[in-house]
């Protein structure tokens, strides 16, 4: 199967990047600067001894089966827009929280769809639209010799797109993927990003994730 990372020259696309290589799937990472999604493979590759091919977005959203959209949100929705032929038929990870810094914090932003994975969908007009990756500390995450052990939050409309990313997310060292129900729900695990990043500043904690016992 083959898994490609939208903004994957991040944090979180570089972490997810090089731990689904590392579990035997074949990546892309997509960029809208194609050289430097290339440079960033290459760089990967190294990494993890496992090649890692990196090109534009749109070509990584025509050729992946899964496409994750790992880019931030204020800039993600208009990539979907944009990309939006090239991902008919593809199942779509949303990890997008939309968010913004005040002065007493991080606070979650409501959007109108009810969250960013379900405006995903409706841009898309799709019910392959599958959320998860939301709580996962990126630089942690981008680090392999961070040892994890996080929870994933899969939310899903349709069983068989949410089965093949929990079967993905489980495949990564580290990391248990739990179904969330439906993808309504995605809003409640979208917002629990921006309370882990205020605990763990105000508590002077390293970068927070879940998990469930």
């Amino acid at each position: 199967m083959r898994v490609g990372v939208l903004g994957g020259t991040g944090n979180l696309g570089k972490g997810l990047a090089l731990r689904l290589a590392k579990a035997g799937y074949d990546v892309m990472i997509g960029s809208r600067d194609r050289k430097k999604a290339e440079e960033r493979a290459e760089e990967y590759s190294g990494i993890v001894g496992v090649r890692i091919r990196g090109d534009s977005n749109r070509r990584v959203s025509e050729v992946c089966d899964v496409v994750i959209i790992a880019i931030p949100w204020k800039n993600a929705f208009e990539v979907v827009e944009e990309l939006r032929e090239s991902l008919k038929g593809k199942i779509v990870v949303s990890p997008i929280v939309p968010m913004e810094k005040t002065e007493n914090g991080f606070v979650y932003v409501n959007l109108p769809e009810g969250s960013a994975a379900e405006k995903v969908a409706s841009i898309l007009g799709s019910r392959s639209v599958v959320s998860a990756y939301h709580n996962i500390p990126a630089r942690r995450f981008s680090d392999l010799n961070e040892r994890v052990e996080w929870d994933v939050a899969v939310c899903g409309d349709d069983d068989e797109s949410k089965r093949v990313v929990m079967e993905i997310t489980n495949s990564m060292d580290g990391l248990r993927a739990l179904d969330a129900g439906p993808l309504s729900n995605s809003r409640i695990v979208e917002s629990l990003t921006p309370l882990l990043i205020n605990i763990a500043l105000r508590n002077r904690m390293k970068e927070l994730s879940i998990k469930f016992v």
